[in-house]
């Protein structure tokens, strides 16, 4: 088959694995070892001078990453992918990367509030600046930007506020000043969204959500051109080392065969809980990409496959409102984290979000009342009824 004719379903299953390379095993291998042997010094000599191809050691680079590196470029539409110990790993190696100190990042309005801790960092210790922007618009983004603007950071959907941003138009406004676009594409997936078929440079993902599936994997994942992805290999990860495990990496090749049924799953309970919560009385206000009331749902439409399995929403009340009805669930577990087969519900504002100040989480849409709910892969009717149940209690 001519590999423009394969689809994803087929690439999540197959590319990047060759196994008449590997002893005909169906299974991707998983070679758990430190380091690897030369036949002869000589040899040992060309690999470190790059005169030779073969793998060295497993900081530098291992079978069985290679393999999933291999199948998310494909997946995401990129040249090459480096996986990371952690999403947070990745977004730091991106950034150092790409700044430099008295460089500018222009945000998104609204970040992981990891991510929000790292852009403070950066700021304080090493004088690279930053900024938010809501990017609705051709004109704000050009007016936010700066002659030291080194690079634009997005997320869409942002987290938790699930407002999205126009990747092919913030796209065209940075190609015309040469400044790369960064994109945390965690919340979709490459099932849902592939931001570099629409223009942008950089797609970054906590592997950790949506790519594992499982809950059981820490690791992040970044994906570009093969000029870019070098350099950040022998360079920033080799030096500071934040590398993922075969075993981790093995553990992702597994969970990606799965991704598109599971997104399609997320995505249809997601619309059916979306339903119930547009009618109930206590919920104040929901956002979710799908609603056709949203107000990018035109976005949605024109970059997104389906609206995802994320949805945030705000209790009638007070944030202790909201945490007695976290507490009155049974079925639904409070919890960090997204893209599990269980479904999780956590408190933005106290929980991942907590290290941003007040008034500027307010800015960001992050209320006290704010929910944010990851829709797992169990039966709609078992999470309705809990939802019913908790709801009936406030």
């Amino acid at each position: 088959m001519e590999k423009e004719d394969v689809r994803f379903e087929t690439e999540a299953i197959h590319a990047g694995y060759r196994n008449r390379e590997h002893q005909g095993s169906l299974v991707p291998p998983l070679y758990q070892t430190s380091t690897f042997t030369f036949q002869t010094a000589e040899q040992g000599e060309k690999r470190f001078s790059g005169q030779e191809e073969g793998h060295i050691y497993s900081r530098l680079g291992n079978p069985t990453v290679q393999m999933l590196q291999e199948r998310i470029a494909i997946l995401e539409k990129g040249e090459a992918a480096l996986a990371f110990s952690s999403g947070m790993a990745a977004v730091s190696a991106v950034l150092i990367e790409l700044t430099k100190s008295g460089d500018h990042i222009l945000c998104s309005q609204g970040v992981y509030g990891c991510t929000f801790g790292l852009l403070q960092l950066l700021k304080e210790k090493y004088n690279i600046d930053h900024s938010f922007s809501h990017m609705d618009t051709r004109n704000t983004f050009e007016l936010e930007l700066r002659p030291n603007t080194a690079c634009i950071y997005i997320e869409t959907p942002i987290n938790p506020t699930m407002k999205l941003i126009d990747l092919e138009m913030a796209a065209q406004v940075a190609k015309e000043r040469g400044i790369p676009v960064v994109v945390d594409n965690t919340f979709c997936s490459p099932y849902l969204q592939t931001p570099i078929s629409l223009g942008c440079d950089v797609v970054i993902h906590s592997a950790t959500k949506y790519i594992c599936g499982h809950g059981d994997v820490i690791a992040g994942l970044v994906i570009g051109r093969k000029a870019f992805i070098s350099h950040l290999a022998k360079s920033i990860q080799k030096d500071i080392g934040g590398i993922i495990s075969p075993f981790d990496a093995w553990l992702l090749l597994r969970g990606i065969k799965t991704l598109p049924v599971r997104m399609d799953r997320h995505s249809e309970n997601a619309q059916k809980l979306f339903e119930f919560f547009r009618s109930h009385p206590k919920v104040e206000s929901i956002f979710y990409p799908g609603d056709p009331e949203h107000p990018d749902f035109h976005i949605m439409k024109k970059q997104m496959k389906q609206p995802g399995g994320m949805i945030s929403f705000s209790i009638k009340g007070t944030k202790d409102t909201a945490q007695r009805f976290m507490n009155q669930l049974q079925l639904i577990k409070i919890a960090v984290s997204l893209g599990e087969c269980e479904t999780l519900i956590q408190h933005p504002a106290t929980m991942t979000h907590a290290v941003i100040p007040k008034e500027e989480r307010l800015k960001m849409g992050i209320a006290e009342t704010l929910l944010r709910l990851s829709v797992g892969l169990e039966a709609y009717e078992d999470l309705l009824t809990d939802l019913e149940q908790a709801l009936e209690k406030i």
